[in-house]
Formats: C-alpha cells, structure tokens, sequence
C-alpha cells in the first residue's frame, strides 16, 4: 500500500454517519489522543469499575459503532467532556482505531501497529496497538492511551522505534527464533496464560491484517493462527515477519510482496468470518465481516 491508501477509511475505521463528528476533532496528534481518550476507557486497566453489561462493548468492533454506543449515552461533540465510568469499554486497539478514523478523516495517512509494549510493567512485554501516521517526513509512533501528562519518561506521541519501548510483533517473532527474548514474557497479563511462542505467532499475522488495512479485534481467530506452536508452519511465518520488517526498513519491494502475499493466500488474512473469543465472557463466537452497519 502507498500513503494514499492510507488516507482512506476501512471498512474499520470508516466513521458511517457520524463523520461530521471526526470533521469536528482537530487533526494534531495531542488532540486526536485525548478524543480517544475521552470516548474510549479500557475495560480492564482504565482504573474504573465498569458495570458487567456494558462489557461487551469492547466487541463492537467498527468505528461506527463505538461511536453509535458513545452517542447513544452523549449525543455531543466528541470533545464535551465523558465521566470515565460512562465511556465506551474498550482496550489499546479501540484508541488506535478512532484515532486512526480520525486522522484518515482529515487525510492524514495512518495505520495501526500490532506489537509489545515494555513501559507498563517491569519485566513484561502487553500486547499493545500503537497509532502510526505520517507527518510529512517519516512515520510516527504514538500512543493513544498515554495521557501526556503522566510520568513516563519518554515522548509518548514519538516513540524512537529503536529504543525498545515498543516492538513489533514481526520483530519480537524474528528476536524469539534467534534465541534472544523469553517469549514466556510477552502476553497479554503476567497473571494470564496468554503469552508465548504460539501468542506471538498469531500476533504476527494480526500485525499483518492490520497493516493490509484489516484493524481486527486482537482476540480473533482466522488461517494460520493456533494455539499450539507444534502445529504452527514457522516457515511461513518467518518470512512474513521478515518481510513485515523490510518494509519498515523503507523496502517497497517487501511492501509489495506482503500485499501480494496477503491477497493471494488465505492462511494469511480473514475471510468473510472469523472465530472470535471474548476477553470478557470467554465465549467463542463466528462474526460475519460483510456485516459492518446495523
């Protein structure tokens, strides 16, 4: 994909009739962070207690309707001000997409990124969304959920790519086959079994849909994911990790061939549905991907 392609909405991001509320948001990063912010909460980490039934919510999936759930509590510009406990439960993926929606809406090229991130906890690595956009000059790294005013020690909005704070999945799968990362510590909680060789597999190919434009939910399911590495065709996904990282690098070639690759084998993408399981109910469900509005 080039940049232009960037520009546009997904069938994820797209805002439907609500576009008139992104028109509304400005376009500079800060701004666009504390929208996402003040529509979304994580369900889990957003320091509130949320009542058990709006839970679900973190599976309304398509921007049109995180934001059909927030309007229904706040008919009001994004920026009027949410009690925290009333937003819409979310996670890291949520603020990236509306943030992503709102960039794209202002034709700024963005994309998410799927990876780990190690400034929440010591010796951990969360699964973790970060925004990536376009500022003219190069791609930026940012983080959505970081409130800038909080202590964390580095530039939340321009995370160095070098400085270990965040990885791609591509490159933590290409650091755990050359031997040099624990993969026990890169999951979802140090708490949860959720974590691993097969869980950075999977997030690989998560990486890749997300790149291709595809922004799924992190907990679904589709081609080549598993649950047990022994099953898994490393082949396979070594070269797309490979492939994922010379595209960081600027090769265009790699882009190519990662959209070619993408297009052409089914093991590589969802297809009109996918098998997805609830982080909060543990249900497993099949979503049809056609059906994007009510």
């Amino acid at each position: 994909m080039d940049l232009d392609d960037y520009r546009k909405h997904s069938a994820y991001s797209d805002p439907g009739r609500h576009g008139g509320l992104l028109d509304a948001v400005a376009s500079d990063f800060p701004t666009v962070a504390a929208t996402a912010r003040n529509v979304i909460v994580h369900y889990r980490a957003g320091g509130v207690e949320l009542p058990d039934e709006r839970l679900d919510e973190v599976n309304c999936r398509w921007v049109d309707r995180i934001l059909d759930t927030d309007q229904s509590r706040f008919p009001v510009p994004l920026a009027a001000e949410r009690p925290a406990v009333d937003r819409v439960a979310g996670c890291c993926r949520d603020h990236t997409l509306l943030s992503v929606a709102v960039l794209r809406q202002h034709g700024i090229p963005s994309r998410s990124r799927v990876g780990f991130a190690s400034y929440f906890a010591p010796d951990w690595h969360h699964d973790h969304v970060l925004v990536e956009y376009w500022n003219g000059d190069r791609w930026v790294w940012a983080d959505p959920e970081l409130d800038p005013a909080g202590d964390w020690g580095f530039d939340g909005y321009d995370i160095d790519p070098k400085a270990g704070l965040f990885d791609s999945a591509a490159r933590v799968w290409s650091a755990y086959r050359a031997g040099t990362i624990d993969p026990e510590r890169y999951g979802v909680s140090p708490e949860l079994p959720i974590r691993g060789d097969w869980f950075v597999h999977d997030y690989v190919l998560i990486e890749l849909a997300h790149r291709q434009k595809d922004e799924l939910l992190l907990w679904d399911g589709f081609g080549a994911m598993t649950e047990d590495i022994a099953t898994a065709d490393l082949t396979l996904v070594d070269e797309i990790a490979a492939l994922l990282l010379a595209a960081d690098d600027g090769d265009e070639t790699a882009e190519k061939a990662l959209a070619d690759r993408y297009a052409s084998d089914a093991r590589l993408r969802p297809g009109p549905q996918v098998h997805s399981i609830s982080p909060v109910s543990g249900t497993v469900s099949t979503v049809d991907l056609r059906v994007s509005r009510r």
